[in-house]
């Protein structure tokens, strides 16, 4: 199946911007979310940030498969736990490189659904971790950069070298 949207990859300049908040949650935003959750899950992952398909804006999509969609429009990350730990994380920016990150195992945001209607979420675990990783993206950051500049060099590398690897099958 053809990808419903367009992600961006790294080297791209939009995952680079620190995004505007969202002016107006209306339908067509609606719609689009709705779209960023079907390409979600035909490209296997666990959360989609707008800069991601191409748009400097504050919002994300979070689908972790527990039975829970959440959309987070212009969020703010309230709270963070002292207790931190690592996990391997990737990007659907950055395809087949993953590196563990340490973060902050809990996370309290508070964010607009895709109505409009304002809520405050407590998150742990998986949820917490790709809260964070979406919303780094909103801040024109990329989970590489949470590594140390030697181990961000390797990870572009090896990007590279799948990139380039992938382009001589075409």
């Amino acid at each position: 199946m053809e990808p419903i949207l367009e992600i961006v990859k790294v080297g791209d300049e939009v995952l680079r911007e620190k995004c505007a908040p969202v002016k107006e949650i209306d339908s067509s935003l609606k719609m689009l979310t709705e779209a960023m959750f079907d390409e979600l899950l035909e490209a296997d992952g666990v959360g989609l940030a707008a800069p991601q398909i191409g748009i400097p804006q504050r919002f994300f999509v979070v689908d972790i498969r527990d039975g829970k969609r959440y959309v987070f429009i212009n969020p703010e990350i309230v709270e963070t736990s002292m207790e931190k730990g690592p996990y391997e994380e990737g990007c659907l920016s950055i395809p087949g490189v993953y590196h563990d990150v340490i973060r902050p195992l809990r996370v309290k945001i508070q964010a607009r659904d895709a109505n409009g209607k304002l809520f405050n979420l407590d998150a742990d675990g998986m949820l917490a971790r790709v809260i964070q990783h979406e919303y780094d993206h909103l801040d024109g950051k990329l989970f590489i950069d949470h590594l140390s500049e030697e181990e961000r060099n390797k990870m572009l590398k090896a990007y590279e070298k799948k990139q380039k690897r992938g382009n001589k099958k075409k």
